[in-house]
Order: structure tokens, then C-alpha cells, then sequence
């Protein structure tokens, strides 16, 4: 049976280790990290998400500056309140809630964060840094940088190893990809026109699956002792839960068990990691400010 990687655990330990840094920050450079969460309209999961951060940054003691705007607000408006969040020093990290509403250019938007705020990791300076050869970025999109957490704190060797991404999109797959290159693996990117996905995923040693479909991964599409990292997270149809349905990930847990050697349970594995990260790479924007005495 395959090693559960416990996603809650390792970030329970990160956010810990955060706390003391954030005490550290306050007692020596009288100092409190600022992470802006920016919501617009009344998404009910977007809500729920944004919630789960704010409660996040309370614990870690992150100050958390709430910033709702109704759905109507114009795309201009929107853009003067990130620039006036780009000139605030109590705000070191910046981070908007997507999706935004349909008349709202969420590239524009983003692409007017300042880039020493952009906790998320999108910005495309960011992003290109991460493409290229001997540039680090500021800051790596949170659930990608969480994903390389749990394998190197789970014991797994990326270097020289071969690894399959499941899905290309710019949140997961095309940053998750960048990432493991950087780590000095052999990296194979599939998606939805890729032929014989099964045969190639067979092949990995590391696989990490964004594709977004239920159980579309099956145990014997993974090569034995291979480590699985599921950042799927799909509502199927549960009649015995309250709510109506239950979370899944995209790879076919109890088949997959049998055969991994290591591997994420959703929820719980991922999930956690990212929420961690974000408030990491808050800390970080933070500690940027300090000037050498």
C-alpha cells in the first residue's frame, strides 16, 4: 500500500513555523506582514475560499486587509484600487479572488499588480523568470510551489527523474512543469490532444494530475512505487452526504493506493499546501522590506 502524503500535517508544521517567523518580524523590525485579499461579487466559493485565507493569516498573525467590492464594479475602479494597494507599505502581499466577473480583463487586472506584491505568483514577470534558466522569480504560484513540498518533505527525489503533468493550465500545470525542470527532472506535459496518455503516465516516476476529471487517472496507469500528486479537486454526485455530493481528485484513490508509493488524498493533501504557501510567500514579500542596519 502506498504512503498517504498528509497535506494537512505538513501544513499545519509550515504554518507553525510561519507564526514564529511573524512573532520574530514584530519583536525585532516592529513589523507585520499585510496580505490584501480582494473579493468581487458574492461567488459563494469564491466566499468560502477568501474565508479560509483570512482565517489563515489571523492564526499565522498575518494581518489580513479585507478589500469586497460589489459585482458591478467597473474595471477601471478596480484597477485604481490596486494601485492604491500597490502604494500602501502595511500591504506587502496582494491577492485577488478569481474568477472576476465577465466585464472585468482579469490579465489586465493581474498584470497590475506590483510585481513585489504578487504573493499568487501570476504576474508574467514571475512567470517568465520561472521559464528561464538561472532567474528566480520573486514569488511561485502557491499550489505548484506546495506540490514540490510534499515531495521533498515526503523523501522524494526529483532530480534525474521522470516526470509526467497532467493538464497545462496557467494556474497548475504550465507553472508545476517550470518547477520541476528547475529541480532537475525529465518533465513530459500531457493534456487533452496528448495520444496514449496512459502509456506515457506509466512511464513516471513523479506524476502530478490538474486535469480536473474525476477519476480519470486509474491504478494501472501508475508505474509501481511512482509518487502521486493529485491537485484534482471534482464534486461527484453523493446522495449519503449533506450536501449531495463528495470531493474527488483526478486520480482513482483506492486503485492508485495500491500500486503508488507515495500519494496525496484529496481533500487533504494539496489543498492545505496552497493555503500555506500563499501565506509564505506573504512572509517573504514582508521580510523584503527590512533594511540592512
Amino acid at each position: 500500500m502506498a504512503t498517504i502524503i498528509d497535506g494537512k500535517a505538513i501544513a499545519q508544521s509550515i504554518r507553525d513555523g510561519l507564526a514564529t517567523e511573524v512573532k520574530s518580524l514584530l519583536s525585532d523590525h516592529n513589523l507585520v506582514p499585510g496580505l490584501a485579499v480582494v473579493i468581487v461579487g458574492t461567488n459563494k466559493d469564491s466566499q468560502t475560499y477568501v474565508s479560509t485565507k483570512r482565517k489563515a493569516c489571523a492564526e499565522a498573525g498575518i494581518r489580513s486587509i479585507d478589500v469586497d467590492f460589489p459585482e458591478s464594479i467597473s474595471e477601471s475602479e478596480l484597477v485604481k484600487q490596486v494601485h492604491q494597494l500597490n502604494a500602501n507599505p502595511d500591504v506587502h502581499g496582494i491577492l485577488i479572488q478569481l474568477p472576476l466577473p465577465k466585464h472585468i480583463n482579469e490579465e489586465r487586472v493581474l498584470g497590475e499588480i506590483s510585481i513585489e506584491k504578487d504573493v499568487d505568483g501570476f504576474h508574467p514577470l514571475n512567470i517568465g523568470k520561472l521559464a528561464m534558466k538561472g532567474r528566480e522569480p520573486l514569488f511561485v504560484p502557491c499550489t505548484p510551489k506546495g506540490c514540490l513540498e510534499l515531495l521533498t518533505r515526503s523523501g522524494v527525489t526529483i532530480k534525474g527523474k521522470r516526470a509526467v503533468v497532467v493538464g497545462r493550465s496557467n494556474i497548475v500545470g504550465l507553472p508545476v512543469s517550470l518547477l520541476l525542470l528547475k529541480a532537475d527532472a525529465t518533465v513530459t506535459v500531457v493534456h487533452s490532444h496528448t495520444q496514449n496518455i496512459e502509456s506515457i503516465v506509466r512511464e513516471a516516476d513523479i506524476v502530478i494530475s490538474a486535469a480536473g476529471q474525476a477519476f480519470m487517472i486509474k491504478g494501472d496507469w501508475i508505474k509501481p512505487g511512482a509518487a502521486v500528486i493529485d491537485v484534482g479537486m471534482n464534486a461527484v454526485d453523493d446522495p449519503s452526504k449533506k450536501r449531495g455530493y463528495r470531493l474527488v481528485g483526478d486520480v482513482d484513490f483506492v486503485e492508485a493506493s495500491k500500486v503508488a508509493g507515495c500519494l496525496t488524498p484529496v481533500p487533504g493533501g494539496v489543498g492545505p499546501m496552497t493555503v500555506a504557501m500563499l501565506l509564505k510567500n506573504t512572509v517573504e514579500a514582508a521580510k523584503r522590506q527590512i533594511v540592512p542596519k
